[in-house]
């Protein structure tokens, strides 16, 4: 009897340390798979982290794969990562086929860097033929890229003539790249009269920069008259831009009479604004007492 109670005290004191024992076999093993979780992933995303010992064949495999998918994508875009002994013979022909179609186009387009010793005999003429057309426009447009020299006789008086027209065309418009000198006294003309013309304009309309002193009386006088009725009908509207005290003495009393109106509706309706102070001694009585 003695020797099972002791037996029972025994395993009643071993139980806890066994529990322990289990409870934190169980922590190691979820910090250990939580661990190997992390490394999966930064072998996964080529990280210096991953620790390949830690992976097993099938998770080598799946790395491998992706770890040369992605040279692939690198080499593909340029990437200073990229391995070209890691390519396949049939990924290699498909890259240096890419690298060739960039490098074409880039010659053709004229963006990027091109390499002129990379093209096929027949690439080289289209390119020369681009280039060609592309410093064409260049001096059309007198651009700073514009090279005279590879021009034809034709072609260099065409840009001459197509620099004029687009200076006209500044000039007429407004813009600062225009320069007067080298217009012709028709088109200094031309292009006075378009200036006056949009001064007009600004000046009636109230909008740009108005110059006053170069209209003529006439014209001066309808622009006051516009100003007039533009700011009539700000003030008519309520705009923060009127100014009361440039109203006509019939614009002023219309706009008491339209806010006398106004504030009568707003009054006997009970709707708006209103100011009682300002209704007629008839008017009150037809109001309701609050």
């Amino acid at each position: 009897m003695r020797v099972q109670r002791l037996m029972i005290f025994r395993a009643g004191k071993l139980l806890p340390a066994i529990l322990v024992c289990f409870v934190a076999s169980l922590g190691f093993g979820f910090v250990q798979s939580a661990g190997q979780e992390q490394n999966l992933t930064a072998c996964k995303n080529g990280f210096g982290s991953c620790d390949r010992s830690q992976l097993d064949a099938s998770q080598r495999a799946m790395i491998d794969a992706s770890d040369h998918q992605r040279n692939v994508v690198d080499c593909r875009s340029g990437g200073q990562s990229c391995d070209p002994s890691k390519l396949t013979r049939e990924e290699a022909t498909a890259l240096s086929l890419a690298q060739h179609q960039q490098n074409f186009a880039a010659c053709m387009d004229g963006w990027g860097e091109c390499d002129h010793s990379k093209l096929a005999p027949q690439e080289v003429k289209a390119v020369a033929v681009a280039e060609h057309e592309q410093n064409v426009r260049d001096c059309e447009k007198g651009s700073l890229s514009c090279d005279p020299s590879r021009l034809t006789q034709i072609e260099a008086k065409n840009a001459v003539i197509a620099r004029h027209r687009q200076n006209l065309y500044d000039c007429t418009d407004g813009w600062e790249s225009c320069d007067p000198s080298n217009l012709t006294q028709a088109e200094t003309l031309s292009v006075a009269a378009t200036e006056h013309q949009r001064n007009i304009s600004y000046c009636m309309d109230g909008w740009g920069t108005c110059d006053r002193a170069s209209l003529t009386t006439p014209e001066l006088a309808a622009v006051v008259r516009s100003e007039r009725q533009r700011n009539f009908y700000e003030c008519e509207h309520g705009d923060s831009s009127c100014d009361y005290s440039k109203l006509t003495k019939s614009q002023a009393s219309q706009l008491a009479l339209a806010e006398r109106h106004r504030n009568y509706a707003a009054c006997l309706k009970g709707l708006g604004y209103c100011d009682r102070s300002l209704l007629t001694p008839a008017e009150q009585k037809t109001i309701q007492p609050q």
